[in-house]
């Protein structure tokens, strides 16, 4: 029996003129550790299969008649506007932002935090692939930049944290919470020390605290656990910790319409 597509967003805010959905891994066509709404192909899943999945996921959105793109992600702090010019290109980075009306733009999580930002006059929307590399460099400062270069001021920004691993089940080693606190000492909050030689990362919570530094007021989270809810969200810690070699990955889709 198939799964039934599923998406999350925030029902409370509804901008004019934009349409965004955090997928599960429900409702798709992949077997196996990929099932079913796998859409990357990097794992050794099958491409065609893959290229439906995306395909239903924007079908739910009501957007298939636009392009949808996808970068190359590459954990960095890197976000590239999406114009017609370079809509075609090999984008290697962790955010997109566009203005355009004929493209959706998306990035993939299996774990890593999907972040959403767009201001209230619907101008550009962004799309944020934050893992520990990403928020180390603060990509979300990145973004706002671009806004701003437009003339669109921060405090006219919305900011929409997706599901990502829980800090619960987030164990990293004191080298790791070093450089967050080289970064800032006010990081400091975010690790809860396990014993002498691990801690608990709050990922989330530095994103938020990232987010609110840089001046945006109005920001909303889906408090999801990648890991714990196995039957909603691929994980990567998770198949490792279950000796598979690959893991699925989620689709965060956001388009001006």
């Amino acid at each position: 029996m198939p799964l039934r597509i599923k998406y999350l967003s925030i029902k409370s805010i509804k901008p004019k003129g934009i349409v965004h959905g955090f997928f599960t891994r429900m409702g798709g066509c992949s077997k196996k550790q990929f099932k079913s709404l796998n859409c990357s192909i990097s794992n050794g899943d099958s491409k065609n299969l893959v290229n439906k999945n995306k395909i239903i996921a924007m079908k739910k959105l009501k957007i298939n008649s636009k392009k949808l793109i996808l970068a190359k992600q590459t954990h960095s702090s890197k976000v590239v506007r999406i114009k017609k010019n370079n809509q075609n290109d090999i984008i290697q980075a962790d955010g997109l932002i566009t203005s355009s009306k004929d493209i959706a733009i998306a990035v993939l999580t299996a774990d890593c935090a999907p972040i959403f930002i767009f201001d209230i006059n619907s101008k550009f929307v962004c799309c944020l692939h934050s893992g520990w590399r990403g928020t180390l460099k603060n990509i979300t400062k990145n973004a706002v930049k671009i806004f701003n270069k437009y003339n669109i001021k921060t405090k006219d920004l919305i900011a929409i944290v997706g599901p990502c691993l829980a800090s619960s089940n987030y164990e990293v080693d004191k080298n790791f919470e070093k450089k967050f606190l080289k970064k800032n000492n006010r990081y400091k909050k975010f690790f809860k020390s396990k014993n002498k030689k691990k801690s608990l990362f709050n990922l989330r919570g530095i994103i938020n605290f990232q987010i609110k530094e840089l001046g945006i007021k109005k920001t909303f989270n889906i408090k999801k656990d990648t890991y714990f809810n196995e039957s909603l969200f691929f994980s990567y810690r998770r198949s490792v910790h279950k000796g598979h070699n690959s893991s699925g990955r989620l689709i965060n889709i956001i388009s001006i319409t």
